[in-house]
């Protein structure tokens, strides 16, 4: 069984990387341009899926748009008889439609719940206690494609987004070669999403700007913030306005706890503590958010207390 696989960052390599070892005929590799990176763009970055795939010895396209006849020509030339998709871009049905076998996407959440590009991210800032990963064939629409497998993992309280996402990367890969030996025997059989459906109404996971990641201090519990803050750990992370030292700036917030201190403590207060030095507590409903790791904009990422030794840090609130 011919097998072209489409791809682009890390979460995907471990993926490619496993189809590889058990042995499965990856004809091709499908990923994103290379990057211009450096202050003047003059540096190409390839994807960590292009550097995998050139190390192995496999073709590599890059197309700019999936419906570049010169790219469909490359892609048939290959005769896939099955494509594999993890953390790509969206595909035109000329695309995923190609091979007889079709086309099946690993999703970083259960579905139905959570389509769209963030699923770990906001599985995390809504504070749910379980995620999963999910076959699917590909269809017209983001996401909405018959399930072949899935399978749960909890989220542990104190997991950020890079815990999950790594659980989820070594798990998504086993669930991959699950899938493609079922497909293989011909013994897969997809679901519609429609009988994974439940009364719990839909979440949605759409892609995660600067904007979205400012932490509003009104708008949060204590419980929420914290959320919020390992949802987006440690990227894009969520920021919020601070003054340093009178100036005004913006401060990335990437590990926080909660705690209850005395309920005299005021609002932001620098607090000597004997185990954990000078930190940062900000109060809202429910208790203290006690400030762990941050940084500064044009900073480097410290502990508190570092910063705070040389630095009085505000919270401005919004």
């Amino acid at each position: 069984m011919r097998i072209v696989f489409m791809g682009t960052p890390d979460f995907a390599v471990q993926t490619l990387s496993r189809l590889v070892e058990e042995g499965c005929n990856v004809v091709g590799v499908v990923t994103m341009p290379d990057k211009a990176i450096g202050r003047h763009h003059d540096v190409l970055q390839s994807s960590p899926v292009k550097k995998f795939a050139l190390e192995k010895g496999i073709p590599v396209l890059q197309p700019e748009k999936l419906r570049d006849e010169a790219f469909l020509a490359e892609l048939k030339a290959l005769k896939p008889d099955l494509q594999i998709v993890v953390a790509f871009r969206m595909l035109p049905q000329v695309v995923w439609s190609l091979p007889p076998l079709g086309t099946f996407n690993l999703h970083a959440a259960l579905l139905p719940q959570y389509r769209g590009a963030a699923p770990i991210n906001w599985a995390i800032i809504n504070g749910d206690a379980e995620t999963g990963i999910t076959t699917f064939f590909l269809d017209e629409q983001i996401d909405t494609g018959r399930i072949i497998l899935q399978e749960r993992i909890p989220i542990a309280p104190d997991d950020c987004a890079e815990d999950v996402h790594d659980k989820l990367m070594m798990q998504g890969a086993e669930l991959v070669i699950k899938t493609v030996r079922l497909i293989e025997s011909g013994q897969a059989k997809a679901t519609d999403q429609s009988q994974f459906m439940t009364d719990e109404p839909l979440r949605p996971a759409p892609k995660i700007f600067k904007e979205t990641c400012q932490i509003r201090w009104q708008e949060h519990t204590l419980e929420s913030a914290y959320n919020f803050i390992r949802g987006l750990s440690p990227y894009p992370a969520a920021w919020t306005p601070v003054t340093a030292n009178g100036k005004e700036t913006e401060m990335k917030i990437f590990k926080a706890s909660k705690t209850q201190p005395p309920s005299n403590s005021p609002e932001g207060e620098e607090k000597k503590s004997p185990h954990k030095g000078e930190t940062l507590l900000i109060k809202l409903p429910g208790g203290f958010l006690s400030l762990e790791e941050v940084q500064l904009a044009g900073k480097k990422r410290m502990p508190i207390a570092d910063l705070l030794r040389g630095t009085k840090i505000e919270i401005i609130k919004n």
